[in-house]
């Protein structure tokens, strides 16, 4: 071999065994930034979330009180506990109707209540609980969830820093409990009920005194006569509140709350700071807890009035036509008022009218129809 091959086998050796160091390194010492990298992401989506949730309701009050216990122990399991939820009742840690400000304000991330509490703060919150004369059940969850209620809820909620969920749902309620009966609207006048939203207002202007009371104190000022009548939920919540021991007439049909939606709400930036995957377990979350509630007042009603009636003695009433006729022409004419007076509340009604008035085209030759059929 020439001296120039002797020179040349050395230096290809050491190019080779540069190549295969630099090799080394590359794989060794820059894949542990790559590898935390993919860590930092990883972490990220498995960092757990403790959430408190403040309800209006007493702790663990049947139906009512369970839609947050159902979603916090739901949404628990779903994530793989990702998302811890602890749950308040009313004045366990804020008032019963200190619900909005607190998720509001950020103090904890959860509420759970009815926007009809809140009618004093957006005078068009009650159209997405109840309102008299509105929509039942079935149609308020059609509203807002392919209609463009959701969307008008939203943005009532938005200057607040509240996202709010369809949370539950009673059905028709009862019209409430009464120290007297009622055969005329004279009954009515100056008569003191606990009854909330606008269903309250018109209470009002029919000449009766409309009082907004939490109910874990409905029963003692039922019977201290702080007030004369209440109206609550109905039979399966009326009967666990003993309002049978302390009033002896229970009238139907619950004109002023239809189909109460009651709501689930969240803390905005809370929401915002879940990864995309637990936002809409959130989402899915709330609409299995919406439909939970209804089914389980669907199931457990008529047994409880039947107890109320039949065990306990309580005597079942339906308000006369002549006073259900005069409250609806009440509301219809504050319906018109505030929406003068009111440019959202105008803007939040007309859609409201709108998608009840062709609800109702159809329920006539189905839901009613098959009611008067069987």
């Amino acid at each position: 071999m020439d001296s120039s091959k002797k020179t040349l086998v050395p230096l290809v050796i050491v190019v080779l065994v540069a190549l295969v160091v630099g090799l080394f390194y590359a794989l060794v010492f820059t894949q542990p930034a790559a590898q935390l990298s993919f860590d930092q992401g990883d972490l990220k989506n498995q960092q757990k979330y403790h959430w408190r949730m403040v309800t209006t309701w007493p702790k663990n009050f049947p139906g009512l009180g369970m839609a947050g216990e159902n979603f916090a122990r739901w949404i628990n399991e779903a994530s793989n506990g990702r998302i811890e939820v602890t749950v308040y009742g009313a004045n366990e840690l804020v008032p019963a109707l200190g619900v909005f400000d607190a998720v509001s304000s950020g103090s904890v991330e959860l509420g759970h209540g009815a926007a009809y509490y809140w009618k004093g703060k957006i005078p068009a919150a009650p159209f997405f609980t109840s309102v008299p004369f509105g929509m039942n059940a079935q149609e308020m969850n059609g509203w807002l969830h392919y209609g463009n209620g959701g969307a008008l809820w939203r943005e009532a909620y938005a200057p607040f820093n509240i996202v709010p969920f369809a949370g539950g749902n009673t059905g028709v309620q009862m019209a409430g409990w009464f120290n007297k009966e009622i055969n005329s609207l004279a009954d009515i006048q100056g008569l003191k009920m606990r009854i909330p939203g606008l269903g309250g207002e018109v209470f009002t202007r029919a000449g009766g005194v409309a009082v907004n009371i939490p109910g874990n104190e409905l029963y003692t000022s039922l019977q201290t006569g702080v007030i004369d009548a209440t109206e609550w939920v109905g039979p399966y919540n009326d009967l666990a509140f003993g309002f049978h021991q302390v009033a002896k007439y229970y009238y139907y049909p619950g004109w002023h709350e239809p189909g109460p939606t009651l709501e689930l709400l969240i803390n905005k930036t809370a929401l915002e700071s879940l990864p995309d995957d637990l936002q809409k377990l959130v989402q899915v979350t709330a609409r299995a807890v919406n439909q939970d509630m209804l089914d389980e007042y669907t199931a457990r009603n008529n047994r409880a009035m039947n107890e109320l009636v039949n065990k306990h003695g309580v005597k079942l009433r339906r308000l006369p036509d002549d006073v259900l006729q005069k409250l609806k022409a009440i509301s219809v004419q504050m319906y018109a008022e505030q929406s003068a007076n009111d440019p959202f509340f105008a803007k939040v009604y007309a859609d409201y009218e709108s998608f009840l008035n062709q609800a109702q085209q159809y329920h006539k030759i189905s839901e009613e129809a098959y009611y008067q059929s069987r």
